[in-house]
């Protein structure tokens, strides 16, 4: 009987319990770690400047939980208008796989959050233990006060960016200046125990997930890379290794004679392109789900290469197709698929953002008197009228019956909302004396701004003509 050692089929099991094997990365420069800094810095900037903006005398960007409603710049998101949180995630689904599509993970290789959190760990870590030997060698090294040093200037540099991170989160949901200014003075009392709850989880999330977990958050955590397989084709662009220019590998000096080396490939065997892998693998190995794109190892082949007085592009942005010879095809069903209904959601989305009302209303019907019959034999109904000022000005509206042209409003027509407020009113129609024709009636009411108007629907009760008679 085969044990789990022996090979099955030609391949050696794999023990998805086996502990997890600390990577410890090369700093590599180059072209696209310069296009990658240029991608994340202002992720970042973005991050932690937008709770500090102001408009119209409040934050910029504010997700108010209490009262129900998101500012984000000019425009005031209320329950009622969650349809849009649909649309958002729509988008982003469909833009994700556009990109995947034509592009490969660069998503995951130069913007994803992740990413450029860990990258800012990982600079810390370089500053306050140095390069990847010297990181090797303190942890082999006994603990001694230099290492003590060293390891805690680390993880509190870890910490503080992982609080500042939290605190910027949690600013989203709560007013960043009283909740600054709090925090400064330890007033503790003042902040609600929920916004200093979300503070130490968001701080604890990040410093493990940039600090230790690391390349298994993108490996096993995030389901993005389980599933993008479902999205790539034979055309779609991904970091490979050239193995018909690179094979055999060997080792060589440089300036070497080409007749000498006419059994070898181009690949020196210098394994940086493993050692600045963010999550550990060999690219040339092939495509591998691990690989996040982020095109460390293209950087340090290309410096290699350079040194070695070779062509770069050994390892490079390429498509399966065009390492067997063939052409790049950027437009093709699939892409275009993807792009389509993308641009479709988009463009309805603006429509409908653009065509939304600033305000809306919403009608209650008084449920303790159907009707009340006056002496002139009309009838009246009352109801609870809820008027919403979505924008961020004071806003005075007019209230009219559109049909049946024998209803009227009897009470207040004209109502005055302070911005971003609910206003609730009592309101009462009237149908002129003789005129209801059926015993339950539609009616159409329509609230008007000097901007737009939105129409609500209810129902009008009256006598029955049998009750009439009697």
């Amino acid at each position: 009987m085969a044990t789990t050692e022996e090979l099955v089929d030609g391949f050696a099991p794999v023990d998805l319990y086996q502990r997890r094997e600390k990577i410890i990365t090369r700093h590599v420069g180059g072209r696209f770690q310069k296009l990658r800094f240029y991608t994340g810095w202002p992720l970042l900037i973005g991050y932690f400047c937008t709770p500090w903006m102001m408009w119209d005398d409040r934050q910029a960007v504010l997700f108010d939980l209490p009262a129900r409603q998101f500012h984000i710049f000019a425009l005031n998101i209320w329950p009622q208008d969650l349809w849009m949180l649909g649309w958002l995630l729509m988008i982003a689904a469909f833009g994700l796989f556009t990109v995947t599509n034509i592009v490969g993970r660069l998503w995951c290789g130069y913007t994803c959050p992740q990413t450029v959190w860990t990258a800012v760990f990982m600079w810390i870590e370089q500053k306050t233990e140095g390069s990847r030997h010297q990181r090797i060698r303190l942890d082999q090294a006994p603990l001694s006060w230099d290492k003590f040093r060293k390891r805690t200037s680390k993880h509190v540099l870890w910490l503080g960016f992982a609080f500042l991170t939290g605190f910027t989160f949690v600013s989203y949901f709560t007013p960043i200046r009283p909740l600054v200014f709090d925090l400064a003075t330890f007033d503790l009392a003042a902040i609600s125990g929920w916004a200093i709850f979300w503070i130490a989880f968001f701080t604890l999330a990040t410093y493990a997930n940039a600090g230790w977990l690391r390349e298994q958050v993108c490996t096993y955590m995030c389901p993005y890379a389980r599933f993008q397989s479902a999205m790539i084709d034979r055309d779609t662009l991904i970091v490979s290794y050239k193995p018909t220019r690179g094979e055999p590998r060997g080792a060589r000096k440089r300036g070497t004679d080409t007749i000498a080396l006419k059994d070898l490939g181009d690949c020196v065997d210098c394994q940086l392109c493993v050692q600045v892998c963010p999550t550990g693998i060999d690219i040339r190995e092939g495509l591998q789900y691990q690989c996040i794109g982020c095109a460390h190892c293209i950087d340090a082949c290309d410096q290699i290469m350079d040194k070695m007085g070779s062509e770069k592009g050994l390892i490079g942005y390429t498509t399966l197709n065009a390492l067997n010879g063939g052409a790049i095809n950027w437009l093709r069903p699939r892409s275009i698929g993807y792009a389509a209904v993308c641009l479709v959601i988009v463009s309805s989305f603006a429509i409908a953002l653009f065509n939304r009302a600033p305000m809306d209303i919403d009608i209650l019907r008084d449920r303790g008197v159907l009707y009340a019959e006056r002496s002139d034999g009309a009838i009246d109904n009352d109801y609870q009228l809820k008027v919403m000022n979505k924008s961020h000005h004071q806003a005075t509206y007019n209230l009219k019956v559109l049909e049946p042209s024998w209803v009227t409003v009897r009470s207040q027509d004209e109502l005055a909302v302070p911005a971003g407020a609910i206003v609730n009113v009592p309101l009462t129609l009237t149908s002129s004396p003789g005129a209801t024709q059926a015993a339950n009636t539609k009616v159409m009411l329509e609230l008007c701004s000097p901007d737009s108007c939105v129409r609500e629907e209810t129902r009008f009760l009256a006598p029955s003509k049998t009750q009439r008679t009697s």
